[in-house]
Order: C-alpha cells, then sequence, then structure tokens
C-alpha cells in the first residue's frame, strides 16, 4: 500500500462500514454515490472502495463509462464481490428447517432443506441443520465469516432463550442460542465464536431483511405481518431499525384477537390471529384436512393458486382476509406505519384480491380513510434466512477490518 493511499485510508477509515453498508444495500452503485453519500472527497472515496476491494468484499469496476446522455467524467461502478465470503443462515420452523450459505446483498449463494417433525429437544434439530450448513460450506468452498438462525418463538434478550415457541415441542425458554452456538463449536463452522452465533424471531428478521434489500426499502416506519409454516408474526422498523422492545418481545401481533368467540389459542386467549388466518386455518375454512407430507404454508398457497375459483376456496380467502384486514386496521391505529408489507399465506391472499383486504383496511382505520397506507406483497425468497444472514453480516458491516481477523478464528461453545 503506498504512501498516499495509506494517508487517504487513515482519513475514511471510519468510513468503510458506511461505505460497505451503502453498496450492501444498493444505494451506492459507483464511487461517484458514495463520494456524495459519505460526504467525503474523490481521493478518500477511492481508497475507502479500494480497500473493500482488498479484502475482497466488493469489485471496482477499472473501466468506467458513461451512461447515455449522462456528462462529465464516468464513474466507476461498485459491485458486491459474488465470489466473496458468506455467512451461515439458518430457520427452524414447525415443518422442518433450511440453512442457506448468503453472501453480501442478501444474495443466496446455496441452500438445502429438511423436513419432519421437530423433536421437543431443540438441540437435536439445531445439530441436524448446522450439519447440512457445514456440507454446504464444504461443497461450496467458501470462506464463511458468521453464522446466525431464524426461529418461530419471541427470543428473549440479552440470553437469546426461545420464550414462547408455541408451534414447537420445545420448552419455554429454551437456551436456543447457546445452543446454537454449539453445534456451530461442535461441527467446526469457520467464523463461529463464543460471541458470533446470533439467534431471532423469524419474523422480525424478514422485516429486516426486506427493510435493507426488498419491499420495505426506503419505507421510515415499516409494518411486516406474516403467516409462516404455522401462526402469524409481525414486526416492526422504525426509522430505519428494527424495534423489539425492551427485552426482544415486541409485536407479537399474532395475538391479538380478530374473532372473539373464535377458535381457542395457544396463548389461553380465543379468536387470535395466531389460529384465525394462518395457514392451517385457511384449510380448515376451506374443508380441506391437511395433508401428511409437505409444509401447512405450501399446502395453503397451493390451494390458494390452484382452486381460488372454487366457492369454497375463495369462501375461505375472503374469510381470512377480512380477519387480517381487521388486524391490520388496529395496527395501523396504534403504529401509523409508512408501509405494510405482508409474508407466507397473508402475501398469497393479498394477491388474491388487494382490493377486498385494501378496503377493510381502509374501513376499519382511522389513518386509512384518510389516504391509506400503502400494503404490498414480500419480494424476497426466503426472507427469514435472508434476515438471519443480516445479523451475521452486521459485525462485518460495523467493521469491515474484522474480515482480516476470521482467519485465525477459532469456534468454541458459547
Amino acid at each position: 500500500m503506498t504512501h498516499t493511499r495509506t494517508t487517504r485510508l487513515e482519513r475514511g477509515r471510519s468510513a468503510l462500514g458506511p461505505a460497505l453498508e451503502l453498496v450492501h444495500t444498493g444505494r451506492a452503485p459507483t464511487r461517484a454515490v458514495l463520494t456524495s453519500e459519505l460526504g467525503v472527497t474523490r481521493a478518500t472515496a477511492g481508497a475507502v472502495a479500494a480497500e473493500l476491494e482488498a479484502l475482497g468484499l466488493i469489485v471496482v469496476d477499472s473501466r468506467p463509462t458513461s451512461s447515455a446522455g449522462s456528462q462529465g467524467r464516468p464513474s466507476h461502478r461498485l459491485f458486491l464481490n459474488e465470489n466473496g465470503p458468506v455467512v451461515l443462515a439458518g430457520q427452524i420452523h414447525a415443518d422442518g428447517y433450511r440453512v442457506a450459505l448468503v453472501g453480501l446483498g442478501g444474495r443466496i449463494v446455496a441452500t438445502v432443506s429438511g423436513c419432519g417433525t421437530i423433536p421437543a429437544d431443540p438441540a437435536h434439530v439445531l445439530a441436524e441443520a448446522v450439519a447440512a450448513g457445514s456440507g454446504l460450506l464444504e461443497r461450496a468452498g467458501r470462506r464463511c465469516l458468521g453464522a446466525a438462525l431464524a426461529i418461530p418463538s419471541a427470543v428473549a434478550e440479552p440470553d437469546g432463550e426461545a420464550l414462547n415457541p408455541l408451534h414447537l415441542a420445545w420448552p419455554s425458554g429454551a437456551p436456543v442460542r447457546r445452543l446454537f452456538r454449539r453445534a456451530l463449536a461442535e461441527a467446526g463452522i469457520p467464523g463461529a465464536t463464543a460471541a458470533v452465533g446470533f439467534t431471532g424471531n423469524d419474523v422480525n428478521l424478514a422485516a429486516l431483511a426486506e427493510h435493507r434489500h426488498g419491499a420495505g426499502r426506503g419505507a421510515r416506519d415499516l409494518l411486516c405481518i406474516a403467516s409462516g409454516h404455522r401462526g402469524v408474526g409481525g414486526a416492526l422498523v422504525l426509522d430505519g431499525r428494527l424495534h423489539s422492545g425492551s427485552s426482544g418481545l415486541a409485536l407479537e401481533v399474532g395475538h391479538l384477537t380478530v374473532n372473539p368467540e373464535g377458535a381457542p389459542c395457544h396463548c389461553g386467549s380465543r379468536g387470535c390471529l395466531d389460529v384465525e388466518a394462518d395457514p392451517l386455518a385457511f384449510l380448515g375454512a376451506a374443508g380441506r384436512a391437511p395433508g401428511p407430507e409437505g409444509s401447512l404454508l405450501r399446502q395453503a398457497t397451493d390451494l390458494l393458486r390452484e382452486e381460488h375459483q372454487d366457492p369454497s376456496v375463495r369462501a375461505a380467502a375472503d374469510l381470512l382476509i377480512d380477519r387480517l384486514g381487521l388486524g391490520i386496521a388496529g395496527l395501523v391505529n396504534i403504529l401509523n406505519p409508512d408501509r405494510i408489507i405482508l409474508g407466507g399465506l397473508h402475501r398469497e391472499l393479498l394477491g388474491a384480491d388487494p382490493e377486498r383486504l385494501r378496503a377493510v383496511v381502509a374501513e376499519r382505520s382511522l389513518w386509512g380513510r384518510s389516504g391509506g397506507v400503502p400494503i404490498l406483497p414480500c419480494t424476497l425468497d426466503h426472507n427469514s434466512l435472508v434476515g438471519a444472514a443480516e445479523l451475521a453480516w452486521q459485525p462485518v458491516l460495523d467493521d469491515p477490518l474484522v474480515v482480516l481477523e476470521g482467519e485465525g478464528r477459532e469456534a468454541g461453545p458459547g
């Protein structure tokens, strides 16, 4: 490294993390935009981009070209390194698990799933999922910088306990984060230490992924609601940050009552969104028994897509849309979001009859009547996995120089 570049980089070292995040989220496609967004000189932005490239995180276009009709000097384009390091992301759900290798930019490099009944001891499925992830890493031959896990439960902070895994047989308060870190250590996953091996609620992580890379990009106050394989979850991003409450337990929207005389809920109440607007509720309302194979979410979405013209299926869709709209309206009154995104079965319900859902929300909410809040489908495949990857990438986004330390890491039980 030349003395001039060293001097420039020393002035811009604090900009490495913000610069990487700008490229990671697609907000700095060129070095000119990076210079403007960081508020630094062109020389400093160039040194920062060169250092990120030297770390193997981005690629700087060596031969910039002007776009049609543009004036002035062409700017170097910035790309994420498609052959760069990855993180290991895992998701546990009621019907099995999925793991993936995820690069910067939320790009899934490789993924594999396992289906079946989740055992009561979380250590078993975590070990199986981590072993599957280890196989992906071995086959891909990519450097791993960390790992994270999404689970269908509120995750109590700071210890990472699964407080209410209602649709799993796990005991309340299961120490999932500690068990996940132990599984990573026993599998010898590179990049996993006592401090790396994050765990979060699946819908929270879906919202984080959609805010950075999908349908929620650019929203200030983003509300996300998703059905999951079982149950209903919600998440809120405020001013670009995930709102998880004082101890990680905020936005349990699945336990909003939308039908006081409805089905008993696992929480002890009745008629909650969790049991009135999830895939099992849809199958039941349509008069269809769940099949023995395949996830409930897949069964419900396939039924909605393939047989929506069937009167019983259409009536079930209308019923769930009305229940979902009632819940959303109450949240709009309380939270006043500037955008709502829907995932899982709810994304399919929105697609099946978008005007009905929006009309219910507008009719039932104070702020909906005054102009309405955009309600959009989630756009990312496996967004909870991508969100888990965001947790694992965050230390690198905070300080990209930790990449240099990765080769010497040894896994620990945590």
